[in-house]
């Protein structure tokens, strides 16, 4: 009589309330940094700004531009910034994403994989309005872009966040076991992608013995691939897509079982002696 009746949801219902704590999730996340969303949202779009500039720059000065795609140069430049800032920011979100110890797990429905998925939409967010606005600004105030497969672009820019939120869940699973080994590891993986990514080089003219240097990383593939789906002379030999969704999907499978592990275990008292 007295007893309280837990009214059961239907999947549909219980689907939509999770898509919904996404969203409210991940709109927090964008505003951690900076309290103005629009003031936030700029200085993503000027961090994209200055490193193509800054990378426009760097081939000038090595004397470089000779071995750019034929083609807008620009707009190579710009397909190797937009993928590695996608990329890395993906990662440094998801791996900064609340784990099974932080305190936004307490309130209920709240979990994890909510954590993860939030970060990651608004890293993709972020990245995809900083892209669109210097394209088009570029495109009206300079020179008319040409794109030959817009669709295969963005699946490629969809892959390099894909393949950023696998990197970044085995980062997040090693970080309450080891928050400062993690933090470091995070870090050290996004300088070293600034020269491992290979977006100073083209894959077809560079000799096997470099190549080699860089067939390891994902992102390698990643912005060689989009190169091919830019420019109309280019055709990519050396690289694939399937390697890049290969290697997320095994990170993501390792993430969400160390994950699941930490979960067990996971203890509010881990960050006091700490």
């Amino acid at each position: 009589m007295f007893r309280s009746q837990v009214q059961r949801k239907s999947r549909l219902r219980s689907g939509f309330q999770i898509l919904e704590l996404v969203f409210h999730v991940a709109i927090r996340n964008l505003r951690k940094t900076n309290g103005n969303a629009v003031l936030g949202l700029a200085l993503s779009i000027f961090q994209s700004l200055m490193m193509v500039l800054v990378m426009f720059a760097l081939f000038h000065l090595l004397g470089v531009r000779r071995i750019a795609i034929r083609g807008d140069f620009l707009l190579y430049v710009m397909s190797g910034v937009f993928m590695f800032m996608t990329h890395v920011k993906t990662i440094g979100a998801v791996a900064g994403a609340d784990g099974p110890s932080s305190p936004m797990m307490m309130h209920s429905p709240m979990n994890p994989i909510i954590s993860i998925a939030a970060a990651a939409l608004s890293a993709l967010y972020q990245q995809t309005l900083a892209a669109g606005v210097i394209l088009f600004f570029y495109h009206t105030a300079f020179a008319p872009i040409t794109i030959e497969d817009p669709v295969g672009v963005l699946g490629m820019h969809l892959l390099s966040w894909f393949s950023g939120i696998g990197i970044g869940m085995v980062f997040l699973s090693v970080k309450p076991w080891q928050p400062e080994t993690a933090t470091i590891a995070t870090s050290l993986y996004q300088r070293i992608n600034m020269i491992a990514s290979g977006k100073m080089l083209v894959a077809n003219g560079t000799p096997e013995s470099i190549r080699s240097m860089f067939d390891w990383n994902p992102l390698f593939h990643v912005i060689d691939q989009s190169r091919g789906f830019i420019f109309l002379n280019y055709g990519p030999r050396y690289t694939s897509i399937d390697y890049p969704i290969y290697f997320a999907l095994t990170c993501m499978m390792i993430g969400l079982m160390a994950e699941f592990f930490t979960r067990q275990h996971a203890s509010a008292s881990w960050n006091k002696g700490r």
